[in-house]
């Protein structure tokens, strides 16, 4: 958890820029019926039937003191879908980066092993020397600002039901769209010096005899 804290102290820099990572599965809904629209004093209304569509999978990176977010729709969240967004994570979004300091969880697809699952050694090693993971603890997925940033897109974005992933993939463009034209962040206050108040029973005792 300090290690995470910490990390979220360092000041901006370009070259090696701090950026969080999450995921969120998304039910894809549709319409048994047709719902009826807002009438003077009514919401639309929507049938309590409805028809599963699959799921789909957001990836989300965010780098809170840039005010920077990418979100991308995929059918899975296998190893080789991390390995292929964190490759446009490198070589698209911060091609100019000495290294990429990455905060997520630690899911088992979230390491350096699923980029030679994917790619050839030397493209695998190419991207991993680019990346400084930094892993929240289990049960500690909260300190993830990306989780945060995943909430704010659910809100605004998803309230509706979705009915296909072309639908959900319009409705997120222009989420990502709005709150990075507003450069949109996270005013992150918790430190370790709280962590160690605040949390202190998860801490291990120490008894001199």
């Amino acid at each position: 958890m300090e290690d995470v804290l910490d990390v979220y102290k360092r000041p901006y820099d370009a070259r090696y820029p701090v950026v969080c990572f999450d995921e969120l599965s998304k039910q894809l809904i549709g319409e048994s019926r047709k719902p009826l629209p807002m009438e003077p004093g009514k919401t639309k209304r929507y049938d309590y039937e409805y028809v599963r569509n699959g799921t789909t999978n957001v990836f989300l990176f965010f780098e809170p003191l840039r005010g920077w977010r990418r979100a991308s729709a995929r059918d899975s969240k296998k190893r080789q879908d991390w390995a292929e967004e964190i490759k446009r994570l490198v070589d698209i979004d911060y091609p100019d980066a000495e290294k990429i300091v990455l905060v997520e969880d630690n899911l088992n697809t979230h390491r350096l092993a699923s980029l030679y699952v994917t790619f050839p050694p030397e493209e695998a090693r190419r991207l991993a020397s680019k990346l400084e993971l930094h892993y929240t603890p289990k049960h500690g997925s909260w300190l993830n600002m990306a989780e945060t940033e995943l909430s704010i897109l659910s809100r605004q974005a998803f309230g509706d039901r979705m009915e296909n992933k072309e639908y959900l993939v319009r409705q997120m463009n222009a989420w990502v769209q709005r709150r990075n034209d507003a450069k949109g962040s996270v005013n992150w206050r918790f430190t370790t010096k709280d962590a160690r108040i605040k949390l202190r029973k998860l801490y291990p005792s120490i008894h001199v005899t």
